[in-house]
């Protein structure tokens, strides 16, 4: 192999195998044709043909781990040697790791990955069938009684909400148990009812933050129990709130000072950082992936900082521009959307920076509304998607800076958008959830509720969505009819794939529609392309 370039090496290696393949038997060529290629040899486990030239078994499982899995198929109807090589379980082990199938398991975990790869790749094409024909079982999830709802958040299937009334919620949608604890608030002497309003709510894989209307901050521990292992205190209200998704750090925004906080070596918690700012804090994200040394980022009217808890300063990333309407982070980038000037000079944009260099990569859009939302952290590599005031749903192209798609989706700004490999999953401000395959530029179907949808997040098996009304303030005579609170209290819904039924088999009514049927109740989900008709 020495003798050969890398491409000649892989242009020699087509060729041969191409013609080892012709060879096959049912072939009209010559099976000696073959052996030129297979050869033949004594200890086929150890001293294996390739080429011209005889190879060790390891060096011929170092050449095939860069084939996919349908060059392994072929490699395997060669010959007898090349078959055992291309079913070997580190090569299937590593094909499943890749594609991101049982990714915490080890190799020796099951005896035969190739059956183990096979049977992830029918469940995933089980789930996206599921997605497409809305097959799965959808649930509304309990509310609180004589309150309404002010925010929800999810982190894997984990689902948090916060009421008028200061109640905090939890659900585990993962499994089916959907009977909410409350978290409770550090006072027990306290009376239901009489807490602040709940103004967010963040959760991640061990912890839950809730901020209240009256500056209070309660920090949870989900692994110890529902009364809160920390509660902190600002002056004024607290304008945003984040949380890692991926260590123990919360950050907030209350009038000019942006607080970072974390548990120290021993546990308790304390203040990371502290920063002031001239104007008020609208975005607040941590960079994940940051692990010791947490960073924000934090746009404030015109301003955009980069805010870095094991240095004082602050890094200016944008300033004096247009404000800023939308932001989203990844571990590298960070994108946000800029209000434009009037379509005579220049219309609204996202631009996206580099946090490493904290220099700006991108202009994206250019277009006549603003921009709503922005969704860099959950896209697929290369890729972004946003949502706008004008109802559309826009996929940009982070190599080349175009608009790859762009999807009329809804009547009325788009306040939430998600999307993956294949499809993008929006919510409108008019109530309407819509899922898309991007690829045939088709909708697949949607659901409506009457309250702007302010949270989605989905996964490959399931869809948590949150309707939360935008008036958090309710006459008596409202809360006294339970129709009445009915409609104006919010809703939260949980839809699970992987079971194998009809949406329509759920307990939620389902409008039985045709194409040009317009959903006119307040539970009606309605089909863009009605399969019980098909």
């Amino acid at each position: 192999m020495d003798d050969y370039s890398l491409d000649e090496f892989r242009r020699r290696w087509q060729e041969e195998l191409a013609l080892a393949q012709l060879c096959l038997p049912g072939s009209r060529h010559s099976p000696g044709s073959a052996s030129r290629v297979a050869g033949t040899t004594g200890n086929e486990m150890n001293d294996v043909p390739f080429f011209d030239i005889q190879l060790p078994y390891e060096l011929a499982i170092n050449i095939f781990q860069y084939l996919d899995r349908k060059e392994l198929g072929r490699c395997a109807q060669v010959s007898k040697t090349w078959k055992v090589i291309a079913e070997d379980e580190v090569l299937w082990y590593r094909l499943c790791q890749q594609e991101g199938h049982l990714p915490d398991s080890s190799i020796s975990d099951y005896s035969c990955w190739k059956l183990i790869f096979q049977e992830c790749r029918a469940k995933e094409h089980m789930l996206r069938s599921n997605w497409k024909n809305r097959k799965g079982a959808v649930s509304e999830l309990e509310h609180v009684p004589d309150a309404v709802l002010c925010d929800v958040h999810s982190h894997d299937g984990v689902v948090i909400a916060g009421y008028t009334s200061g109640d905090v919620r939890v659900w585990d949608t993962r499994t089916w148990d959907y009977v909410a604890p409350f978290l409770e608030s550090e006072d027990e002497e306290d009376e239901p009812g009489m807490q602040p309003n709940v103004s967010f709510v963040r959760i991640n894989s061990s912890l839950a933050v809730a901020a209240y209307e009256d500056g209070f901050l309660n920090i949870w521990d989900l692994r110890t129990g529902k009364y809160p292992v920390h509660r902190f205190e600002h002056d004024a209200r607290i304008q945003a709130l984040a949380l890692s998704q991926d260590d123990a750090t919360v950050a907030t925004a209350s009038a000019f000072d942006v607080v970072m906080l974390s548990p120290n070596e021993e546990g308790y918690w304390q203040i990371a950082a502290e920063f002031e700012v001239p104007k008020l804090v609208q975005y607040l994200e941590i960079v994940p992936e940051t692990r010791r040394y947490p960073v924000v980022v934090a746009a404030a009217g015109d301003l955009m900082y980069l805010l870095k808890a094991e240095d004082s300063a602050r890094t200016l990333l944008y300033a004096h521009g247009p404000p800023v309407t939308c932001l989203d982070v990844s571990a590298n980038q960070v994108a946000f959307g800029v209000q434009g000037l009037g379509w005579v000079y220049e219309g609204s944009k996202i631009l996206v920076y580099s946090l490493e260099a904290g220099r700006r990569l991108l202009k994206l859009g250019n277009v006549l509304r603003d921009f709503t939302c922005v969704n860099l952290s959950d896209s697929p590599p290369n890729l972004m998607v946003s949502g706008n005031m004008d109802g559309r749903v826009r996929i940009h192209d982070l190599r080349s800076g175009n608009i790859a798609l762009s999807l009329s989706a809804h009547q009325l700004r788009v306040s939430a958008v998600q999307m993956d490999d294949w499809k993008i999953v929006s919510g409108g401000e008019e109530g309407l959830v819509s899922v898309w395959d991007y690829r045939t530029n088709q909708k697949l179907w949607e659901v409506y509720s009457g309250h702007p949808v302010q949270h989605i997040s989905f996964s490959s098996h399931s869809l948590i969505t949150a309707n939360v009304p935008y008036q958090t303030v309710m006459r008596n005579a409202d809360l006294d009819s339970f129709t009445t609170h009915r409609r104006h209290r919010g809703l939260i819904r949980a839809y699970e794939f992987a079971v194998d039924q009809l949406a329509f088999q759920s307990p939620l009514p389902v409008c039985h529609s045709s194409c040009d049927a317009m959903a006119t109740h307040y539970y009606d989900l309605a089909l863009a392309f009605p399969y019980n008709h098909v």
